[in-house]
């Protein structure tokens, strides 16, 4: 199985760049935080046609243990403490004055790197992206943000790859708005999700500020890249679907040639349509020869109320609103369709095909909660499979118990030696093998209601 899902940061940059495209029109500063920051930076500020500065901030780090950080600073005079760890380094104000003033030192030798002497772009009245390659603690985030906040933007977005959910959740009052492509159920480390997480150096940095100094945006067009490892369908895009109270959500979309068929996938509580398990099945079904549309089922606002996440019953309504969706576009309006859910995505799977009866042809939920469908179970008419990891047993019985409820042609697949998330060797695998067979049984040469 596949756990990268970033080649390299230009890649996720690029994919960064996509999802921040309806900030093009506020004519965005981005902001790169040193050094890891900076090719991603690059590459958002070439999508979105913006100029691309940095902001420096350096890690205070522990008195004999530099690598431990107790706080960061930023330019401008920004410090952030951590109060849990100066209580648990038992430091005193001499020791933490000292080191903040070896951070200061490193951060004055930064910024005559980057930036000589060139003023720092203003942002004042404007909107202002921060962009790093990834957040963990947010230590240096923080500062940075507190920073840019001095300097009077009009609108401060935090923009990352992948993120810590507990630390987005930290960070968000710091800033008006975070984007963030992927929030793992478990965090890892940063360079965990990418494929090449090699250093960037002080050279690298330098000459992508020369670059986007004098590259004209507008020269490079933004692409939606294709994930490693997946099929190449006929066609794929970004899609934004509206949603009734306006906004948008946003999917992706292949359609291979001849496409027998459409999935469309809702995730987990602590994923995105990034999730690395769903795309591995969602490449599978595109090799089948099956369309598939990984969606966000929430808008960006509504994503920082981590509550909306387990609402199922608006959930449901947002497939609902992507299935229409589906039916008026050219290239899928007749196809047969069908719903892989994950986790709390196969509850709203679940609730969804019971509203729409005969416009969902099929159901798969892996590692779901079809319990949180309880209500609406009986009234399921879509043949659903129920594929549950052999140790994950305390979910094996949520999904017997909504067995015994269905009504429809249902189904339980116990995929021995699977955890919650089938990480284990093979898993995942057996998965996309069952979900191919279950949608092409019940998708292939099915014509929708509307076709």
């Amino acid at each position: 199985m596949a756990t990268r899902v970033f080649h390299n940061r230009r890649d996720a940059g690029r994919r960064l760049g996509v999802r921040l495209q309806p900030f093009a029109a506020e004519h965005p500063v981005v902001i790169g935080l040193p050094r890891g920051g900076v090719p991603v930076a690059f590459e958002v500020a070439r999508a979105l046609g913006s100029p691309l500065d940095v902001l420096i901030v350096r890690k205070i780090g522990a008195p004999g243990n530099p690598e431990r950080g107790m706080g960061a600073i930023a330019e401008g005079g920004v410090r952030v403490l951590n109060d849990f760890a100066l209580r648990s380094l038992q430091l005193s104000p001499e020791e933490i004055e000292r080191a903040t003033q070896r951070a200061e030192h490193e951060l004055e030798e930064r910024l005559r790197r980057y930036r000589g002497e060139r003023a720092p772009l203003d942002v004042t009245g404007k909107t202002v992206i921060l962009v790093d390659d990834g957040l963990a603690t947010g230590g240096t985030a923080r500062a940075a943000l507190r920073a840019l906040r001095a300097r009077d933007p009009e609108r401060l977005v935090l923009a990352v790859p992948v993120g810590a959910t507990e630390t987005i959740d930290t960070l968000a009052p710091e800033c008006d708005e975070v984007v963030c492509l992927l929030t793992p159920e478990w965090m890892w480390a940063i360079g965990y999700w990418y494929e090449n997480f090699g250093q960037t150096t002080d050279a690298e940095v330098n000459a992508l500020l020369a670059e986007a100094a004098t590259v004209g945006a507008a020269e490079v067009k933004p692409t939606t890249p294709v994930p490693a490892g997946a099929a190449a369908p006929q066609t794929r895009s970004e899609v934004r679907i509206p949603v009734p109270g306006g906004g948008r959500i946003f999917g992706d979309l292949a359609v291979p040639e001849r496409a027998a068929g459409l999935v469309v996938f809702a995730h987990g509580s602590g994923s995105s349509r990034h999730s690395p398990r769903n795309r591995d099945v969602a490449a599978a079904l595109n090799r089948a020869g099956l369309a598939t549309l990984l969606i966000d089922l929430l808008t960006l606002a509504e994503e920082r109320e981590r509550s909306n996440v387990f609402d199922i019953v608006l959930l449901a309504e947002r497939l609902g609103a992507a299935t229409r969706w589906v039916r008026e576009q050219p290239s899928s309006a007749t196809l047969g369709l069908g719903y892989f859910g994950a986790s709390t995505g196969a509850g709203a799977a679940l609730w969804a095909a019971a509203d729409l009866g005969a416009d969902v042809q099929a159901v798969v939920s892996r590692g779901g909660r079809p319990d949180l469908a309880l209500p609406r179970l009986a009234d399921v008419r879509s043949p659903t499979l129920l594929i549950v990891g052999g140790l994950d047993r305390v979910v094996i019985e949520l999904n017997r118990e909504a067995l015994a409820q269905l009504r429809c042609e249902a189904a339980l697949e116990i995929v021995r030696g699977a955890t919650h998330l089938f990480e284990e060797p093979g898993t995942l695998e057996q998965v996309a093998r069952l979900a191919v067979a279950w949608f092409t049984r019940h998708l292939a040469g099915v014509p929708s209601p509307a076709g």
